[in-house]
């Protein structure tokens, strides 16, 4: 009786599937598959991604929250349990390290959208020397980081309410894409050609340096594996939900990047990649305004959600990894304790300054690149190749757990023979390592060093701390 009525309470199948589709899928992705990878040649990479990649990362990561479903630190306590303690901290360092660079991106993307959203194009912005547009960054930044260490709280309900926003706007662009030629057949569409060249991509260095692109969209379904266990009969039903993620999510890649295709021509994006790489979203919600003769009322409300989205993500950025790093029991042990310092307000007012250096010491170099688009570009690419680092403690952990499953006690295993459990492990680790690896190169030397550094500093300082946490002791005693 207890059961059934426990069962009762728990989620279906389908809405666990939803919030998945909403937590890891954007309209973002779909333009950057279509400007990166010539067109409707993505198709295949997406494809070939969702099958080989997305699907066993998604079904270790409910293996590892069905097991660990008591855990509230994510991966850091997965490592914890399978791995140890140091092992713990770097995986929880190399999540908070990974968004010192997500956090510059963000000043970046919301002055961006803040112009498309007043002027209605980014002309006048685009136009402005880079040392003044990052200066404008900086500002913001360091106004954010001051919000951050007050602890107000009102921007991380708006991050909900523009997130959930922005995904509405993503669905809804597909819908009335394909419907615009039949509302409006005399628009300018472009005839979406479906031969075996259009759709077979180049395999060249430029194809392989981009895959970091691919696996950065199709991460962070970690997000959901507290959720594991609060579906009915998990066991049968979370990896249901997780196929019907990755047949959402490249449906929605397909059918995007077809929208896209009705709209871009590959050889103009190819010609002026910066621009669509900075700008794509907003030309893509620009031109469906004018299909549907409402000028640019679509393109206005996208840019209006994605200034909320960005700033208040970026206070989000700047407030919780450091406290997910901070907080944990692994960080007593491997952390100077002067980082651990509290303001009034609760927020750890050291932490936060060591990202004003990180974070800003970026933003301010930056100033040397080009120009406000090149910015943009370059940013884009960096976290296509510092984010997915963190996915590779996931699969760690899984190779771990696998490793010592008679440890442990679970209600769901993506499958019973440990050889290919083992090899999705391994494989998704690869994959994720390379990728990462090949998207650092650019023609560009400025742009190719801008990529190594941060990971490298990063890096260093992740291995640095405890040996500095072990000479405070050391002189304690």
């Amino acid at each position: 009786m207890v059961e059934s009525q426990n069962n009762s309470k728990k989620m279906m199948w389908t809405t666990l599937a939803m919030m998945a589709f909403s937590t890891v899928w954007g309209f973002g992705n779909v333009v950057n598959g279509y400007v990166y990878f010539d067109g409707t040649k993505v198709i295949f990479s997406w494809i070939v991604m969702f099958l080989l990649y997305f699907v066993p990362y998604a079904l270790m990561v409910g293996e590892l929250g069905a097991t660990f479903k008591n855990a509230e630190g994510g991966v850091s306590s997965w490592v914890n349990a399978t791995m140890g303690a140091k092992w713990a901290y770097y995986a929880g360092w190399t999540s908070w390290a990974c968004h010192v660079v997500y956090i510059s991106s963000k000043g970046t993307g919301g002055l961006r959208a803040m112009a498309w959203g007043i002027f209605g194009n980014t002309r006048w912005y685009d136009s402005l020397p880079t040392a003044w547009t990052q200066f404008a960054t900086l500002v913001i930044f360091l106004f954010f980081c001051w919000v951050a260490s007050r602890g107000i709280p009102v921007l991380k309900g708006l991050a909900t309410v523009a997130g959930s926003s922005m995904f509405i706007m993503s669905i809804l662009f597909i819908i009335m894409m394909f419907a615009a030629p039949a509302i409006n057949p005399g628009a300018d569409f472009y005839h979406i050609d479906l031969n075996w060249k259009n759709l077979m991509p180049t395999f060249n260095v430029k194809y392989f340096t981009s895959l970091s692109i691919l696996v950065f969209a199709v991460g962070g379904c970690e997000k959901i594996s507290p959720y594991v266990n609060k579906v009915k009969d998990p066991s049968k039903n979370f990896p249901k939900a997780m196929m019907a993620l990755a047949i959402m999510v490249m449906v929605s890649a397909i059918l995007g990047t077809f929208a896209m295709a009705l709209m871009f021509d590959p050889k103009v994006v190819n010609a002026n990649l910066n621009e669509y790489i900075s700008n794509g979203a907003y030309m893509a919600f620009q031109k469906l305004g004018e299909y549907y003769h409402v000028g640019g009322l679509f393109m206005y409300i996208y840019s209006w959600c994605n200034v909320i989205g960005q700033f208040s993500t970026l206070v989000i950025s700047i407030d919780a990894p450091l406290r997910m790093l901070l907080g944990s029991k692994e960080a007593k042990e491997f952390i100077p304790k002067g980082l651990f310092k509290l303001n009034k307000h609760g927020a750890y007012i050291n932490g936060i300054w060591m990202i004003v250096v990180l974070s800003g010491g970026l933003i301010a170099i930056q100033a040397f690149v080009p120009n406000a688009q090149a910015v943009m570009a370059q940013l884009v690419k960096l976290n296509s190749t510092t984010m997915p680092l963190r996915y590779l403690w996931v699969f760690a952990a899984y190779i771990a757990l696998r490793k010592h499953q008679k440890s442990f006690e679970t209600t769901y295993q993506m499958t019973k023979y440990q050889g290919l459990a083992y090899t999705a492990g391994i494989w998704c680790f690869l994959v994720t390592a390379a990728c990462c690896i090949f998207g650092i190169y650019s023609p560009d030397p400025f742009t190719l060093m801008l990529n190594i550094l941060p990971p490298i500093i990063l890096i260093a300082l992740g291995l640095i701390l405890p040996g500095i946490k072990k000479y405070q002791e050391a002189k304690a005693n």
